[in-house]
């Protein structure tokens, strides 16, 4: 295996998103030996010992696993540098102490990270350089494609990677092999075949003093415009020919290109709700409203659900329902496929079959499906049974296999530029009629499924 020798840059090195997260990952690819020689450098505006800076990186390897073994020449050659990412001295500084190709990774706040884009647009780059941002990736559809440009001076597509970490899971990375290895699901993955299909991703968490972000983004922007957009156009993106980077998201922009708001009234296809007092699990937990650094003038939901249409031959149709919601009843993570009765029964069977569903486990990793078989000691009743299996988990977790991408210069499951945009420009028209109160906000005690009314509704 050919080495990849870099150079890792990390903005907000000694951040939450960075130890919490990003350096975990680091170690596990680290130690997993996909031949990437490194050069790592810490950068931010705290002061930091060169001695803490390395007890950090040892704190966060041993976090994700890592043998030290695997990680320990990294620790003892990295560095670690005082300096504002917005300052074009200081950047200058860094890229100078670069032995290799920089990649830059921004684990900073949106705002900071593209005044950082602002501030690298006024100095010479070196050859081969990467940027790596975390979502979100603009505030809205305008802001998105004005970050696009500008990131486009820095950088050719192929080396600007826009980090969605739900691209790095396994369990939808495995949505890919068993849509296009398994004929009897892709023979029948289209509106002929399935009625509907659900992406959830419910959680008991509340808001976790995440007020600072969460209270101005809500469950549609932190969730559904990035994370389940994302796992959508997996879900309904026709076969590509390869999984190379071009044909991979080329098939996912297209069906990203092809999606829609379901026709209706918004407050129909999009609700919205946020929790109130209540218990989980034993645990009380304030109304949404009062938790610390909430201004509830905001209106910001922490339930969102929206009805999608993918206007194409494939899916016309077929609603598709995304739904992600804090402090719920339950926790839920899965993609759920109902497929449509069968034209005709037999006369003779005394009940009615249930309708087949597949569902596909986003965390922990598994698929269920639901079938209906004789029923046992009355041949002539339905009864539903489940097919189950545990998928792997993959070697690294979801932030070890997005550097590997990034650091071995594969883009394939980083989110390209128009793809950012597609996904702002599907939730547009709910956010402007949110703002404009056209959509109620609804409530739902923490601890329930969520508003009793909604279970009423049907798409």
């Amino acid at each position: 295996m050919a080495a990849h020798r870099r150079t890792l840059v990390i903005f907000g090195a000694g951040g939450d998103l960075s130890t919490r997260l990003l350096l975990p990952g680091l170690g596990q690819l680290l130690a997993a030996d996909r031949g990437i020689e490194l050069e790592l450098i810490g950068a931010s505006n705290a002061e930091l010992t060169a001695e803490a800076w390395q007890d950090l990186l040892r704190t966060a390897f041993a976090k994700g696993g890592a043998d030290p073994e695997a990680t320990e020449p990294v620790v003892a050659g990295s560095r670690y540098v005082v300096a504002d990412a917005t300052d074009a001295d200081d950047l200058r500084g860094i890229l100078g102490h670069c032995e290799t190709a920089p990649v830059l990774y921004f684990a900073l706040p949106p705002a900071v990270t593209e005044a950082s884009c602002r501030a690298l647009d006024t100095i010479e780059l070196p050859d081969g350089i990467s940027l790596a941002l975390e979502k979100p990736f603009g505030t809205d559809l305008a802001s998105a494609a004005a970050l696009n440009r500008l990131v486009s001076r820095l950088a050719p597509e192929s080396r600007v990677h826009r980090v969605d970490h739900f691209l790095g899971k396994s369990t939808v990375l495995n949505l890919l092999g068993l849509r296009f290895a398994n004929r009897v699901f892709e023979q029948s993955w289209n509106a002929e075949n399935i009625e509907k299909i659900e992406i959830h991703y419910d959680e008991k968490l509340g808001l976790e003093s995440r007020a600072g972000y969460y209270d101005k983004a809500g469950a549609l922007v932190d969730m559904v415009q990035s994370h389940l957009l994302l796992v959508l156009a997996l879900a309904t993106m026709e076969p590509p020919s390869t999984l190379d980077a071009d044909d991979l998201r080329g098939a996912m922009a297209q069906a990203l290109r092809a999606t829609h708001l379901w026709p209706g009234e918004t407050d129909q296809v999009a609700r919205r709700a946020r929790y109130t007092a209540g218990t989980i699990d034993g645990r009380e937990l304030l109304s949404y409203a009062e938790e610390e650094g909430v201004d509830p003038a905001l209106e910001t939901e922490t339930l969102a659900e929206i009805t999608l249409t993918v206007d194409n031959w494939r899916w016309a149709g077929v609603p598709i329902v995304l739904r992600s919601g804090k402090a719920l009843d339950a926790t839920r993570k899965d993609i759920v496929v109902t497929f449509k009765p069968v034209p005709h029964l037999p006369t003779g069977f005394t009940s009615a079959p249930s309708p087949t569903l597949l569902r596909i486990a986003l965390d922990p990793n598994g698929i269920q499906l639901d079938i209906n078989v004789n029923g046992e000691g009355d041949p002539f009743t339905l009864e539903t049974v489940s097919l189950e299996t545990d998928l792997g988990a993959g070697q690294l977790d979801a932030y070890g296999e997005v550097l590997a991408g990034i650091l071995t210069g594969d883009p394939s499951i980083s989110v390209r530029a128009d793809v950012a945009e597609e996904c702002w420009r599907i939730i547009t028209p709910i956010l402007e009629a949110w703002k404009k109160g056209a959509v109620p906000l609804d409530e739902y005690p923490a601890g329930s499924t969520g508003p009793a009314h909604w279970a009423d509704r049907t798409h």
